[in-house]
């Protein structure tokens, strides 16, 4: 589903990415950690087309995104975008729009969506989420695990087919990572892959289906973890 061959990235002086690769599988909940300054969000940025690398090449659901330094057409950049979908570790909700609102702005900015349509998906993730109460709030009147929900009703409202996270549960209450891996794992027998940045080894362990290391921007173990059970 996702196939990542030899991506290096410089600012300045400093590469940060030096040559790494990676696959993620259909259904697939891959988790990376390290240390800070590891190139972990580097990574996942370029992978969303958020940072441009000098080499290597990334390919999302079978077709080349990036390779050498170029971009596929805009077509095509634009129709594997759609595939794509980000969490950010500080939620960057729209704080004057309305929980419901804050989801139907990229299906109808980006897809086309007739707002009425928009509307009615919306309201369907929001069931899905535990937040159907809530579609009229505003982000203020959320609380952290109830915000990084809507988020995650964003992304989803692309229908992505592949969903990435930086820090998930860097921002919530201890107590609320085992409902979020909960989610993302239901998630995942849909079909939809999931790549997670942390730093949280034990919601890494109760999430992932496989975690690797990244270290000096280099993955420095493919498989330091792997939950042969979750994949079954």
């Amino acid at each position: 589903m996702l196939k990542v061959r030899g991506l290096k990235k410089s600012f300045g002086d400093t590469t940060v990415l030096k040559g790494v690769n990676l696959d993620i599988n259909e259904g697939e909940i891959t988790v990376i950690v390290g240390p800070s300054g590891g190139g972990k969000t580097t990574l996942l940025r370029s992978i969303t087309g958020l940072e441009k690398c000098e080499e290597g090449s990334i390919e999302i659901n079978g077709k080349l995104f990036f390779k050498d330094g170029k971009y596929a057409d805009k077509k095509s950049i634009n129709d594997i975008r759609k595939n794509i979908g980000l969490v950010f570790q500080s939620f960057n909700l729209f704080p004057h729009k309305s929980v419901i609102e804050n989801i139907i702005e990229a299906p109808i900015r980006v897809l086309g969506e007739k707002r009425e349509n928009a509307i009615n998906n919306a309201k369907e993730i929001l069931s899905f989420l535990g937040l159907k109460d809530k579609a009229n709030n505003y982000p203020c009147e959320l609380s952290g695990g109830q915000k990084q929900r809507v988020a995650i009703g964003r992304a989803l409202a692309l229908n992505p087919k592949l969903m990435c996270f930086d820090e998930p549960t860097s921002a919530l209450d201890p107590s609320l990572t085992k409902d979020i891996a909960n989610l993302i794992k239901s998630l995942s027998k849909n079909g939809m892959s999931m790549l997670i940045i942390t730093h949280d080894m034990e919601f890494a362990k109760l999430v992932s289906n496989k975690i690797v290391s990244m270290d000096s921007g280099i993955i420095i173990d493919k498989h330091i973890y792997c939950n042969k059970s979750e994949m079954a």
